[in-house]
């Protein structure tokens, strides 16, 4: 529900009158029906400034400053084209299916205290967002709440948390703030994907590591025919797919504002037959796939333009930062044994 002020029928209202408020009601998908997307505060909007006033003040000084600046709104943070492109879906979802459920569905999950939701609504309205669910934690995590919440992708900028509720089987991820941000489509949202740890398993990750890249080969050719077992986020790829089926069932494949990319390191002649064997076995659409072969993904991520891309392995994500793009880590895999290590 927004709340406008404005006119009545008689024309402007007079000063000593009182507002007339105007209750604007959209219909609210319901969760498990919904591709729900659940979002931070810090990755939603720009809030370094009031982390700082909590790190060296303390929780008592950081409400206190929020409620004196609760008429400020906060400025769009990095998954912000992100949410905006999914109402852009929506808008055009509900075109095409006035009654559907199947929508995308956004709450803000933040360990923000209650009194901080008076700044997050103002922001909110200010940028002129839609975004209706809220859950609000006063300091306490919000992992146990995401299951209830049937959330197909939590975003977040505490890695802790991401591996929190990685454990708890949801697809989740660590999102950057690059320097230069890349401008995106507004129509159209854009996803891209890296392929091992992140849609599939890292079955294939865990022989080159042990084993080199000979070995990882001779793997993928006597296994091209075996499925791979799927990834922490190979379930978001799935509501993407749901939702596209819903503009190619009305004839607009060639004119769908949900496109898809993966993104791999792996080689198209050596490795990539079982990747894309796996995926049509999954029933599963990639609008476009990169076979890099080692190459920097950064480049094409640049071309790209995606809203998001997703990679298991932090010198892929600071690459695609480099270059602009908003990219988030998949705390999966052997990868992060490595990482770990560093």
């Amino acid at each position: 529900t927004h709340i406008l002020y404005g006119e009545d029928e008689c024309g402007p209202r007079e000063a000593t009158r009182p507002p007339v408020l105007f209750f604007i009601l959209r219909p609210q998908p319901k969760p498990e029906n919904a591709v729900t997307i659940a979002v931070s505060t810090r990755v939603l909007f720009r809030t370094e400034r009031e982390q700082k006033v909590f790190e060296r003040h303390g929780v008592e000084e950081y409400l206190r400053y929020q409620i004196q600046h609760e008429n400020e709104p906060f400025a769009p943070g990095p998954a912000f084209p992100f949410v905006k492109a999914l109402e852009a879906v929506n808008s055009r979802l509900r075109q095409l299916y006035p009654q559907s459920e199947e929508l995308f569905d956004i709450v803000l999950v933040t360990y923000n205290h209650a009194h901080v939701g008076i700044r997050l609504i103002n922001t909110i309205n200010h940028h002129n967002l839609f975004i209706e669910r809220f859950c609000m934690t006063g300091g306490s995590s919000p992992i146990g709440y995401l299951a209830a919440w049937h959330t197909d992708l939590y975003l977040s900028a505490d890695a802790q948390k991401v591996r929190e509720a990685l454990a708890e089987g949801i697809a989740v991820a660590t999102v950057f703030m690059p320097e230069k941000q890349t401008e995106v489509s507004e129509s159209q949202l854009r996803v891209a994907f890296d392929g091992d740890a992140v849609l599939f398993s890292d079955e294939s990750e865990r022989i080159f590591k042990a084993h080199g890249l000979d070995k990882f080969f001779e793997h993928e050719r006597q296994n091209e025919d075996t499925l791979l077992d799927h990834g922490p986020l190979k379930g978001f790829l799935e509501a993407l797919g749901k939702l596209q089926k819903k503009f190619y069932a009305k004839g607009q494949r060639l004119d769908c504002p949900i496109r898809t990319y993966l993104v791999t390191a792996r080689s198209a002649a050596s490795s990539g037959l079982r990747a894309l064997k796996t995926l049509r076995a999954w029933g599963l659409e990639i609008d476009e796939a990169l076979f890099l072969a080692g190459a920097p993904k950064g480049p094409m991520l640049e071309k790209i333009r995606p809203h998001i891309y997703f990679d298991d392995q932090m010198f892929h994500v600071e690459g695609a930062a480099e270059m602009g793009t908003i990219a988030a880590h998949v705390p999966y895999g052997v990868a992060q044994k490595r990482q770990a290590g560093k």
